[in-house]
C-alpha cells in the first residue's frame, strides 16, 4: 500500500487529486495538509488533517507527497518533501521557472526519489483517440494539428490566485499551456521553434486569459489555443493530413464530474466513468471516402496514479518522466519568451 500525503486542498486538491488517489487500488490518502478551514475534515473524516508540512512529514509511513498548491509554492514544497526522502507528484506547471524545475529533478536523482508532474490530460479519452488515429496512419502525414480550450467567462474569478498579476506562475498560459503543449510533445516530439502570443480578451484581466502557441516542425504546425470569451466553442481537436482530416468537438467528461459536489469517492466509479456521449464523437474524413464517426476511447485519470503506484513499487517506469516534465516546462517558458519578445524562438534558446 502506497500511503499518500496531499499538500493543498483548494480546487486542485479537492477535485483532481484526492478523489483520484482514493480511486486507485493500492493507494491510501493518509493525510491532507490544509492550513486553515475544515473542508478536508468534513469531506474525509477518516483522513488525518495536518496544519503544517512538518506535521504531515512527521508520519514516516507517508511515501508519496502530492503538491496541489498555488504555483509559486511548488518548488519549496517539492524540495522539502524530496529532502525528507519522499517521492513527489507536482501539479502542473512543474514550477514557475525552468531553473527551479531542473533543480527539483536534480535533487530527486541525488536523493534516489521519484518525481513527476500531474499531466492528467494524457488520460483524456479524446486525446487517447487522437493518439490512436495519428499512430494508425489513417491521416497520412499530419501537416496541421490544433488543440483548443474555449471558455466563456466575462469576469475574473474573485480572489483567484491564477488571475492575479502579483502571483508568479499566474495566467492561462501557465494554467492550460502545459496541457496542450505536453500533448503535442507526446504526439510529435520536440519542435524546432515556437511562436506564441499570450494576451487578454477581457478588459478586467490582470494577466493573460488567452493564448496562441505554434510549435513549428519541418512539415507540421502544431497549434495550442485558449480563449476566455468563446461562447460557441470551436473544435477541441482539428487535425489535417495528406490522407484525411479528423475533427472533434467537446471536452472530456471527467473534469466536469470531478468538479461536481457528487464527485466519485472510493474504488467504484461506475461502469460509465470516462465514457463520452456518442453525439460528441469525432469525425474522420478520409480522402475519397465517406466521413465516419469515431468512438471516443474511454478516459480515466486514475491511470496516472496507478502508474505512479507501479513505479514506486518498481513494477513499471513513470509514464510522465522527469525528462518529459522538463521538456514541457521548456516549451512553456519558450512560449512566454516568444510572447514577451514578440518573435519566434528556437528550441535550443535560453529561456530565462
Amino acid at each position: 500500500m502506497v500511503r499518500v500525503g496531499l499538500i493543498g486542498f483548494g480546487l486542485a486538491g479537492q477535485a483532481f487529486h484526492a478523489p483520484v488517489i482514493r480511486g486507485v487500488r493500492g493507494m491510501e490518502l493518509a493525510c491532507i495538509l490544509e492550513r486553515r478551514g475544515t473542508r478536508a475534515r468534513e469531506k474525509y473524516p477518516e483522513v488525518r488533517v495536518a496544519r503544517t508540512l512538518e506535521e504531515l512529514l512527521a508520519d514516516k509511513e507517508i511515501q508519496l507527497c502530492v503538491i496541489a498548491t498555488p504555483n509559486d509554492s511548488h518548488f519549496e514544497y517539492a524540495r522539502a518533501c524530496l529532502m525528507a526522502g519522499r517521492d513527489v507528484v507536482v501539479d502542473k506547471p512543474f514550477a514557475p521557472t525552468l531553473h527551479e524545475s531542473e533543480e527539483l529533478v536534480r535533487l530527486a536523482a541525488e536523493r534516489g526519489r521519484l518525481i513527476t508532474v500531474y499531466q492528467d490530460r494524457r488520460w483524456d479519452g479524446d486525446f487517447g483517440t487522437v493518439k490512436k488515429i495519428v499512430a494508425s496512419g489513417k491521416l497520412g502525414t499530419v501537416v496541421e494539428y490544433e488543440c483548443r480550450y474555449d471558455r466563456f467567462r466575462l469576469e475574473p474569478k474573485e480572489n483567484a490566485w491564477r488571475e492575479r498579476v502579483d502571483q508568479p506562475g499566474a495566467g492561462v498560459l501557465f494554467d492550460l499551456g502545459p496541457h496542450v503543449i505536453d500533448q503535442a510533445l507526446v504526439l510529435f516530439g520536440e519542435p524546432r521553434a515556437i511562436t506564441a502570443s499570450a494576451f487578454c480578451q477581457r478588459e478586467t484581466s490582470q494577466v493573460d486569459d488567452a493564448f496562441d502557441v505554434c510549435m513549428e516542425y519541418p512539415r507540421l504546425r502544431a497549434m495550442g489555443r485558449a480563449r476566455i470569451i468563446a461562447y460557441a466553442p470551436g473544435p477541441h481537436f482539428l487535425i489535417h493530413g495528406t490522407k484525411g482530416s479528423f475533427v472533434k468537438y467537446g471536452m472530456d467528461p471527467q473534469e466536469a464530474r470531478l468538479r461536481a459536489e457528487d464527485r466519485p469517492d472510493g474504488l467504484d466509479w461506475g461502469a460509465d466513468w470516462g465514457v463520452e456521449d456518442e453525439q460528441l464523437w469525432g469525425t474522420l474524413s478520409p480522402v475519397g471516402e465517406p466521413s465516419v464517426k469515431v468512438k471516443t476511447e474511454r478516459g480515466d485519470y486514475r491511470g496516472f496514479y496507478a502508474n505512479v503506484r507501479d513505479a514506486i513499487e518498481k513494477k513499471a517506469g513513470l509514464d510522465v518522466t522527469p525528462e518529459q516534465a522538463l521538456r514541457t516546462m521548456r516549451a512553456v517558458m519558450l512560449a512566454h519568451k516568444s510572447s514577451r519578445e514578440r518573435r519566434t524562438v528556437e528550441w535550443g534558446e535560453a529561456v530565462e
